[in-house]
C-alpha cells in the first residue's frame, strides 16, 4: 500500500470516528484548533529540532509522492516512526534512519535535490504537518513559487 492509499485510509478512519461520535459518556468541549495560526510556530519548532528520517530500500531518504509532489518523510521520535511502520504493515522490519535537524532538511537537503520536494512530519499521525517547497519555508531557489524550481 502506497503513502497515498495509507493517508486516505487514515483520513477515512478519522472521519468515520468523528461521524459516529466518541461513544457513551460526557464529551468534553474542545476548542477548535486554528491550524493556520499554529503553522508559524510549528515551522519554527521543526526547524530547531532533530527529527528521524528513515532510509528507503535503496539507502536514500524515505520519500513518498502525494498531491503531485515528493515529500521527505520525517518523524518526531521513534514512537511516531513505529506507528507509521505499523500502519504500513511493516512493524517487524528494522527501520534505519538519520537524525537530522529540520532546518538542514529545508535549507540544505531540499535545495540540493533536482526535483521539487517538501517534508511531511509525522505522516500517519494525528498531528502530522507538511512543509511544502514554497517561499518562506525553503530557500527561494528551491521554492515552487519563487525560484528556479518553478
Amino acid at each position: 500500500m502506497g503513502f497515498d492509499e495509507e493517508w486516505r485510509r487514515l483520513r477515512t478512519e478519522a472521519d468515520e470516528r468523528a461521524a459516529t461520535g466518541p461513544g457513551p459518556g460526557p464529551v468534553a468541549e474542545v476548542p477548535e484548533r486554528n491550524r493556520v495560526a499554529e503553522f508559524p510556530g510549528r515551522l519554527a519548532g521543526f526547524r530547531s529540532r532533530v527529527v528521524l528520517v528513515p532510509f528507503d530500500e535503496r539507502g536514500g531518504l524515505w520519500t513518498s509522492r502525494f498531491g503531485g509532489l515528493d515529500w521527505i518523510c520525517a518523524f518526531s521520535d521513534e514512537e511516531t516512526l513505529a506507528r507509521f511502520a505499523r500502519v504500513r504493515g511493516e512493524a517487524e522490519r528494522v527501520w534505519e534512519y538519520h537524525r537530522v535537524r529540520g532546518e538542514h532538511l529545508l535549507d540544505g537537503v531540499i535545495p540540493a535535490l533536482d526535483f521539487p520536494c517538501g517534508v511531511a512530519l509525522d505522516a500517519a499521525g494525528p498531528d502530522g504537518v507538511v512543509f511544502p517547497p514554497v517561499r518562506g519555508i525553503v530557500p527561494d531557489t528551491a521554492a515552487l513559487d519563487g525560484g528556479v524550481a518553478a
